[in-house]
């Protein structure tokens, strides 16, 4: 089993302040996109995870997110058995983000 890299919600606070490229995919149900997602992420429920991996470039840094970083960090593990490197889980998920007082904004389709 592969170890899964994970990223703290200040780590990706700064990553996006600084302007870097990340992309950020939330995996929740869409119904739980209503409570707010991390502005500019890119809303793509986990089951859908397998049937669009190809549209993942192997390259770019990848940061999965859910509501408490259970499913997330199925979803790298996935990701990393299909040869993806730099992938993350958002460690403690939306409820981190939100409970760290960052800003919340509306759901994004891929």
């Amino acid at each position: 089993m592969s170890l899964i890299k994970e990223i703290e919600v200040t780590e990706l606070a700064q990553l996006k302040e600084n302007g870097e490229t990340v992309r950020v995919i939330d995996i929740r149900q869409p119904a739980e996109l209503n409570s707010g997602v991390i502005p500019g992420a890119e809303a793509l429920p986990m089951h859908t995870i397998p049937l669009r991996i190809s549209e993942f470039k192997q390259d770019e840094k990848l940061i999965m997110v859910c509501r408490s970083g259970a499913r997330s960090a199925q979803a790298c593990m996935f990701m990393q058995q299909h040869g993806y490197e730099n992938v993350f889980n958002l460690r403690g998920g939306m409820m981190a983000w939100a409970g760290s007082g960052f800003e919340l904004g509306l759901p994004q389709a891929v």
